[in-house]
């Protein structure tokens, strides 16, 4: 998967920080990303989601009723792919336009999440045994709201988001709370110092931000960064060619890595369209406590042409 972030030195930083125990358990870690692109009140989208909220000056709040000519370069069927047909139009373009519609994305939960989250999913040990030899990273339970947007848009993304995914405990690491904000959604206590796009672990004594700043300064003045232990990557492309020419491991963010965290990311917007906390059974792919969001989590049907490629 494309998350740059899996390789950086800054991961591997925070890991050996929270490893000496200075801030004791880790049971709940925020994670933010001030980006709001998509659905949201006016006044929001006038200050946060120019231009990309906007067609001719006016704010997109729902398809526009006009079918636009397809331009000469492009594929319009190849392009919607498996989603329902629907005329062409400008809306969709560039790429800020088009991820905030439900049938082609999934809005910056699944943009941003899939790199942020990556960070406590990285320094936390969260895989359990699936008492069959391997090990999964899945949630127990996931809720979701958006302040801004409380009743879900039928096409559209909302711009701000708050996700709660609750993980068991595994081995010393206690059961853990992972909030996840987007736009205007932030972690109790947050300051602009803080950044716009980071993360906050709490810890029993104390807390970790993402730059490696330890929380109350002045209780730990006098903590050094401890010396590095864990393996640096030599770069995220570097590790692909290395395992592409045999001469490497997998890479860090490899596909069944990529396949949890893209599916708990999805998750938090399954959970924010259907108004409930979901009971995940991973091994099942579903909510056992929401069947009325299995449209959410696969397609009820393929546009034609697309449904014999797919079914399977």
């Amino acid at each position: 998967m494309g998350n740059q972030g899996h390789a950086s030195e800054s991961r591997r930083t925070i890991r050996e920080i929270l490893n000496t125990g200075v801030i004791g358990p880790v049971r709940e870690v925020h994670v933010w990303a001030s980006r709001a692109w998509g659905l949201q009140d006016a006044a929001s989208a006038e200050k946060f989601d120019k231009p990309h909220g906007f067609y001719n000056g006016i704010q997109i709040v729902d398809r526009f009723k006009e079918e636009m000519p397809v331009p000469e370069h492009m594929s319009w069927d190849l392009w919607l792919g498996p989603a329902p047909h629907r005329p062409y139009h400008a809306t969709y373009f560039p790429g800020p336009r088009w991820y905030r519609w439900w049938d082609f994305a999934n809005g910056t939960m699944s943009d941003l999440g899939s790199h942020d989250n990556d960070v406590p999913y990285t320094v936390l040990d969260l895989w359990r045994p699936d008492g069959k030899g391997g090990k999964v990273l899945a949630p127990l339970t996931v809720e979701a709201v958006s302040h801004n947007v409380p009743a879900p848009h039928k096409e559209l993304t909302p711009a701000t988001l708050r996700a709660i995914f609750e993980y068991p405990a595994v081995g010393s690491q206690p059961a853990l709370k992972l909030v996840w904000h987007q736009g205007d959604s932030k972690p109790p206590g947050w300051v602009e110092e803080w950044g716009g796009r980071s993360q906050v672990f709490i810890g029993e004594d104390g807390m970790l931000l993402g730059n490696g700043k330890l929380l109350p300064e002045e209780k730990f003045k006098d903590f050094k960064t401890p010396t590095a232990t864990l393996p640096r990557s030599p770069g995220h492309y570097v590790e692909w060619v290395n395992h592409a020419k045999g001469v490497g491991p997998v890479p860090g963010s490899n596909f069944q890595y990529s396949g949890w965290t893209t599916e708990a990311n999805h998750l938090g917007n399954v959970a924010y369209r259907t108004g409930k906390k979901l009971e995940w059974d991973y091994r099942k792919v579903r909510a056992t406590n929401a069947p009325e969001a299995a449209p959410f989590i696969k397609r009820p049907r393929y546009r034609k042409g697309w449904d014999d490629i797919l079914k399977s």
